[in-house]
């Protein structure tokens, strides 16, 4: 933009906008023309006469393909082609249009280097002064200039006030000169100890010493708490054999100092045989072993300041060190290597986005106990560390009076401090630090600082003589070997640092809603009780609190996964820990709470540490889902589908088209246990606004169906293989589609610079009614490309062999089973299927279609208990009195005018719920069946019958099928019929069921459409129909290989037998439909043969009628339905 008209070439009048100026009135733009010198020029140049000046923008001499270049007296315009070496770079400023943007949020992961232009503000600094234990300012700077830690804001730390906590916690007298020159060169070639203790206040569990260890090399420190010194020996031999295994690396000079702890028989005797030096100070001379020395000093100050700062009682001093110990592993530089600890010692950055200021107030979701409507879900407490066998943070429910570890829970570190209060001792640090036995400190309330800063603004000080005594020296928690032995999971340090792209998967173990367990004094003598003293802190004298120790291990900072997301509300119960009495659900305490049981609980935990990025609300609108980072990414994942599939393109919609609305539907996908483990965002198409004929002609897609599944799966557990499963990323979005449809854009998501654009498909979209078809006939295409074959009968079963072993693959849409007998077939397939889509993997099938599937050592069990519990709290029926049966024999369900009218919405929901129940229930079928005729107008009586039902599954919500390995393949059926059961027309009812083996793959119950005139011709339509069933089965079979003839079909009348075998014309039989006589057609083609049964041992007599408990069970047994808990 200019004011001098006589640079313009070109020049044309424009009726622009209005501009102004700093100062100015503005102006104008009247008109636009091109400025060139001979070597650059620019069109649409604007001319505003009132400017005195000249602007020229950079963006478009960029655009130009020059670049250019500014320093402290020219800005050079360079030539087309100019390159920057990336080892000039400092930061990059990305361009939005025509701006330059720098965002300091952002590092550059390329050059590793930040530009400290910000400062953070006083409170910020003094906030992550606090969650980094109080670290000095000039180590912060240090960590973040260096970009030595992720997650911490590439700000510049400075305040202008003291920290008084530090005040109290760091000063300190004279330190000794370092060593100048440092000999090893290896983690683990030397190790420091030192033990301090007595306290004069035990910890909260029963502690009154410390044992660190320090890696002379890295720096990285490790942390006992011990009841005594005898402990020791025992505790470092453990420690030395474990941390050479988990590091492969060999100990091999130990120094400490002279005490018998570490100066005895027993150790010398295992340092011989293991080859290791010892090195011990000279008496009376601590300096000599300055660096364990000096680690004692950073530990106990930070500790102190961090008991200061949060208020809390002396009796927390344990937890304090060991969070301290955890944050500076992570934090401190050393001082020769200019990295962490951590990052020295497992070769990677740590991620310190998730650290929280110790003693903060939090909120701790309550999963525990049972709530009523407007009682609060959260209890309160304060944090104290970081788990050490989970991805769970560690926090004191002041509620419940114990220590927890859990991830539900939210931080309030702007309501920092607590308010102490309770006796004065249970807040001396002074007297808890004169207890710690150490030469180097002077805490008396007149210390004088003889050198160097406050603590507050500087750990760091002279170094000994005898190593390089440095603050910087992290350190972390390693506690007793017992504790260790107690959990088998891996610990979440790790687990919370670097490796953004690792985020998933693994199972939560989440405590019931059900009953539970008060607190009541442990019976283990070695369960860790605080003193009751204590009770004046939390308030409640009734009650003994009981804490869950700390348990640590060098694998805690082996995984890597992304905790950016830690504080988001996840369903996952408290993490089960040994040596801990607490509120725990009735249904889990299967034996005494003793270390076997509750170990046996952690290791089963195998904790779901990607469930924590999750939100557990299902929006119910955009609005809402805008408001939550997790369903923002979910929809973002699903946008970049689009993209990746290049599923449409954003155009102008052509007259005559009609553009069809999109919506977005939200769900949470759980596992087998009804834990959420996916929020899952799906933009569909309003398909329901399309036209037949005008915008879709062909909509058929084959879907598998239950019964299918159940041979799918009966046939695995004959053949003995594992039964995998995956499904297909945005399966539709595979689909090319040849119509023209076009689509609004998605909602919230909308082109700010074309708004009234719309999309043109080129890929099926989710929601219109072409978009299964194309999906199938993608994936079927592919797969027969790939030399697999199509079931004749059931086009969703695809089958491929290799001389004599089976890949069988099922699919339901997008959702995919597969097994072979081959373990290399599967692993080609699952290469096949991502070789054109974006799969997700799961593994061995748990969870289908709303079946859990348990693959065990002798068969696969199905059942949907998960879908039990669900449906008992969504009709309140939870609390409900158990029955045996689900139907009662002495009270028959019939139409009831008089009776007084029930919620038909909620009625028809509990049947539509029981029917997908009966999935893998079949002992609820007739039940089920019976009350589903009475949704048109449903009264008071069948709803009773209905909770019936819901008080049945109460009573037996584990029962489901068992298909085990053993046993034969054989095809068989039972058919049954009652004589004119229903009251409402007395038809009959048809029941039947279908084995392969000793598998039961298929079941009915339906009321016949005419009025039999005798049991015989009830019996002989009801076999007709289960003639049906068990031909489907055996084309069905086919496709795996089996070709069955002379099906056996069980029945229990004679005269129905007769009827098959003879076509007597008489007074009872003439009038039967002709389609029924299918039946005598079948048994002529000897497809079928009809078998006479007793009438004890019909099992399909289940299907038919109610029965009393004792042969109700005799039946459900006799079909394959066990109890397997």
């Amino acid at each position: 933009m200019t004011g001098n008209h006589a640079l313009l070439q070109d020049f044309k009048q424009k009726n622009g906008t209005h501009v102004a100026f700093g100062g100015d009135a503005g102006g104008k733009i009247t008109g636009e023309g091109t400025v060139s010198n001979g070597i650059i020029s620019f069109d649409k140049v604007n001319y505003c006469a009132q400017l005195n000046f000249n602007l020229l923008s950079v963006s478009q001499i960029c655009d130009k393909s020059y670049s250019t270049l500014f320093d402290d007296s020219f800005c050079y315009i360079l030539k087309p082609g100019f390159k920057i070496d990336n080892e000039w770079v400092v930061v990059k400023a990305p361009r939005d249009r025509d701006v330059y943007k720098l965002d300091m949020s952002q590092i550059d992961a390329e050059t590793e280097t930040t530009c400290l232009i910000a400062h953070a503000s006083n409170d910020e600094s003094q906030l992550w002064h606090r969650r980094l234990g109080h670290s000095n300012f000039r180590n912060m700077n240090r960590l973040v200039s260096g970009n030595h830690a992720v997650g911490i804001p590439s700000k510049k730390f400075s305040t202008t006030d003291l920290c008084p906590a530090c005040l109290k916690g760091k000063q300190h007298r004279m330190s000794f000169k370092s060593k100048l020159e440092n000999s090893i060169s290896k983690p683990l070639q030397m190790l420091h100890m030192d033990l301090f203790g007595p306290t004069n206040v035990q910890s909260i569990g029963r502690k009154s010493y410390c044992f660190v260890i320090i890696d002379d090399f890295t720096r990285f420190s490790w942390v006992y708490f011990l009841h005594a010194k005898s402990e020791t020996a025992e505790l470092l031999k453990e420690f030395i054999i474990k941390v050479e295994n988990q590091l492969e690396c060999k100990v091999k000079i130990l120094r400490s100092d002279n005490g018998t702890e570490f100066k005895n028989a027993n150790v010398d005797l295992f340092c011989a045989e293991k080859g290791i030096a010892r090195q011990f100070s000279a008496p009376r001379t601590p300096q000599q072993n300055g660096v364990a020395e000096r680690k004692n000093r950073t530990l106990i100050e930070a500790a102190r300041s961090m008991l200061a700062d949060a208020k809390i009682p002396i009796t927390f001093w344990d937890e304090a060190i060991a969070t301290a110990c955890f944050v500076q592993n992570r934090t401190l530089l050393v001082n020769d290597k200019k990295k962490t600890s951590y990052e020295l010692l497992f070769g990677r950055k740590p991620n310190i986005s998730y650290l929280k200021a110790f003693g903060c107030p939090v909120s701790i979701l309550n999963l525990n106990d049972h709530l009523g409507k407007f009682e609060s879900k959260s209890d309160d407490g304060f944090f104290l560390g970081y788990s050490s066998v989970s991805k769970a943070y560690r926090v004191f429910n002041s509620k419940t009076n114990t220590v927890i570890e859990t991830i539900n829970v939210k931080f309030l570190e702007n309501s920092f401090p607590l308010v102490a209060h309770g006796p004065e001792w249970l807040f001396d640090l002074d007297s808890l630090s004169k207890s710690f036995n150490s030469n180097l400190f002077d805490f008396s309330g007149n210390a004088r600082k003889e050198s160097g800063d406050l603590g507050c603004f500087s750990d760091d000080s002279d170094n000994d003589e005898d190593g390089n005594l440095n603050s910087e020296y992290p350190f972390m928690s390693f506690h007793n070997p017992d504790h260790v032995k107690s959990s088998q999971a891996p610990g979440p340090s790790g687990s919370h640092e670097d490796q953004e792209s690792n985020n998933q998967e693994e199972d939560v173990i989440s405590p019931n809603d059900g009953g539970s367990v008060q607190n009541q004094p442990s019976s283990d003598p070695n369960a860790e009780v605080i003193p009751e003293s204590f009770d004046y802190f939390i308030n409640s004298p009734d009650q003994v609190p009981n804490f869950t120790p700390h348990t640590s291990s060098i694998l805690q900072d082996l995984p890597n996964l992304n905790t950016s997301n830690l504080e988001t509300q996840v369903q996952g119960g408290d993490i089960p820990v040994h040596r801990i009495h607490k509120k725990h659900p009735v249904s889990q305490i299967i034996g005494p709470l003793n270390q076997r049981t509750t170990r046996s609980q952690t290791e089963h935990a195998n904790i779901c540490l990607y469930s924590c990025f999750l939100s557990q609300v299902v929006p119910k609108n955009i609005s809402e889902a805008l408001k939550d980072n997790s369903w923002i990414e979910a929809m973002q994942e699903e946008l970049l589908q689009f993209r990746k599939q290049e599923v449409w393109k954003l155009v102008d919609l052509p007259k005559g088209e009609n553009a069809i609305g999109t919506r977005w539907l939200y769900k949470n996908k759980p596992d087998e246990r009804g834990i959420v483990v996916r929020n899952k965002a799906r933009l569909i198409a309003q398909g329901y606004t399309q036209e037949e004929g005008i915008d879709y002609e062909e909509v058929f897609a084959p879907v598998a169906r239950l019964e299918a599944i159940r041979v799918f799966l009966a046939y695995a557990s004959f053949m003995k293989f594992e039964v995998f499963q995956m499904d297909v990323k945005g399966a539709f979005l595979y689909g090319p589609i040849t119509d023209d449809v076009y689509v609004r854009q998605p909602p919230g998501f909308e082109d700010p610079d074309y708004p009234h654009r719309v999309y043109k498909l080129s890929k099926a979209l989710y929601g219109l009614h072409q978009a299964p078809r194309i999906w199938y006939e993608t994936l079927s295409k592919h797969l027969l490309e790939h030399g697999f074959t199509r079931g004749q009968i059931d086009p969703t079963l695809f089958m491929k062999r290799d001389n004599d072993d089976l890949l069988c693959v099922q699919v339901y849409v997008d959702d995919i089973i597969f097994g072979s007998t081959s373990a290399s077939m599967c692993k080609e397939f699952e290469e096949i299927m991502k070789s054109r889509f974006q799969m997700s993997s799961m593994g061995e099938i748990n969870f289908f279609l709303g079946l859990q599937v348990k693959q065990s050592a002798d068969g696969i069990f199905i059942n949907q208990s998960k879908f039990i519990e669900k449906l008992l709290k969504k009709f309140k029926m939870q609390d409900c009195q158990t029955i045996r049966t689900p139907s009662d024999v002495n009270c028959k369900i019939q139409p009831d005018p008089k009776g007084k009218a029930v919620d038909q919405t909620l009625y028809r929901s509990m049947i539509g719920s029981l029917m997908y129940l009966t999935a893998s229930r079949p002992d609820i079928m007739y039940a089920v069946c019976v009350c589903a005729r009475y949704q048109s107008d449903p009264k008071e009586s069948h709803l009773v019958a209905v909770k019936r039902i819901f008080r049945y599954l109460k009573g037996k919500p584990n029962l489901g099928l068992w298909y085990p390995y053993e046993g034969n393949f054989e095809l068989y059926s039972y058919s049954d019929s009652d004589f004119g059961g229903c009251a409402l027309d007395r038809k009959s009812t048809t029941g039947g069921c279908q084995f392969l083996g000793p598998r039961l793959v298929s079941w009915q119950c339906k009321k016949q459409t005419n009025v039999s005139v005798s049991t015989a011709e009830a019996e002989y339509i009801a076999a007709s129909a289960g003639c049906s069933q068990v031909l489907w089965l055996q084309n069905q079979l086919l496709d795996y290989g089996f070709n069955f003839l002379k099906t056996p079909i069980y029945i229990d009348n004679t005269a129905a037998m007769f009827i098959t075998a003879n076509p007597v014309q008489h007074s009872k039989t003439k009038h039967i439909e002709i389609r029924y006589h299918f039946l005598r057609d079948n048994s002529e083609k000897g497809l079928i043969i009809l078998i006479k049964v007793h009438t004890d041992k019909q099992l399909a007599d289940l299907f038919t009628k109610s029965f009393l408990s004792g042969r109700f069970e005799f039946l459900i047994q006799s079909i394959g339905l066990i109890n397997h808990d």
